[in-house]
């Protein structure tokens, strides 16, 4: 079995004592190890592509929470929003009214995090802090969508102090935006960051959702 049952434990061991979610990151994985991972108690599964995600969804169990936590084209919406539990990377206006048409024709309204551009490499996606007051700004006219937080990837970099400050820089814009635009509401309550290599250090910087793949399914085979 390519699922890493021993890690997967670890993981949870690691994540209880701040609460944290994990999210399991199976993009390119067979709906086997997906399985694998369900039965051993996971719900939460994140997948990076549309179609794959599709696929997925209608094989498995029905209870599973799908996140999407790549980038999402507005093209694509449409095929996710029947059953998407949450949308990480939402990067534009654009992409957020067209998730709020979709899940209006759909009859749900759909939790999305603002993705943040925090790390120094230019390939990273996301918004600039003024990007994201504009965009919380359209959200209010958009009933079909949940703000639920803020997503945000660290330099892909071996200073962990350079990743802790990105993470806290975060966290601190979190904390303005609830403050600003969720005061009193619990609904604002996201902060999803760290993948297999920093979790721990997202966990420490106020982490609710954790990205990790393949510390339990292994490397990732794009063949």
């Amino acid at each position: 079995m390519a699922v890493n049952l021993t890690n997967y434990r670890q993981v949870l061991a690691n994540i209880g004592p701040y609460h944290a979610r994990l999210v399991a990151v199976s993009k390119t994985k067979p709906v086997e190890d997906i399985q694998a991972l369900y039965d051993a108690g996971q719900r939460i599964f994140g997948e990076n592509y549309v179609q794959e995600l599709a696929d997925k969804a209608g094989r498995l169990p029905q209870d599973i929470q799908w996140h999407f936590i790549g980038h999402l084209q507005s093209n694509k919406v449409k095929y996710i929003a029947p059953f998407v539990s949450m949308i990480h990377g939402v990067d534009s206006g654009k992409l957020l009214q067209e998730i709020n048409k979709q899940a209006a024709r759909n009859n749900r309204v759909i939790s999305c995090l603002l993705q943040l551009f925090i790390a120094t490499e230019e390939t990273k996606f996301g918004l600039s802090e003024a990007e994201v007051h504009e965009v919380l700004e359209q959200a209010k006219a958009l009933p079909h969508v949940r703000i639920a937080g803020l997503m945000g990837m660290a330099s892909n970099t071996d200073d962990e102090e350079r990743i802790r400050q990105e993470f806290r820089g975060l966290k601190a814009l979190h904390n303005e935006v609830r403050a600003r635009y969720f005061s009193g509401e619990e609904s604002f309550n996201e902060l999803s960051t760290g993948m297999s290599g920093d979790y721990k250090i997202a966990l420490e910087e106020g982490s609710t959702l954790v990205r990790i793949g393949s510390l339990l399914f292994g490397a990732r085979n794009y063949a």
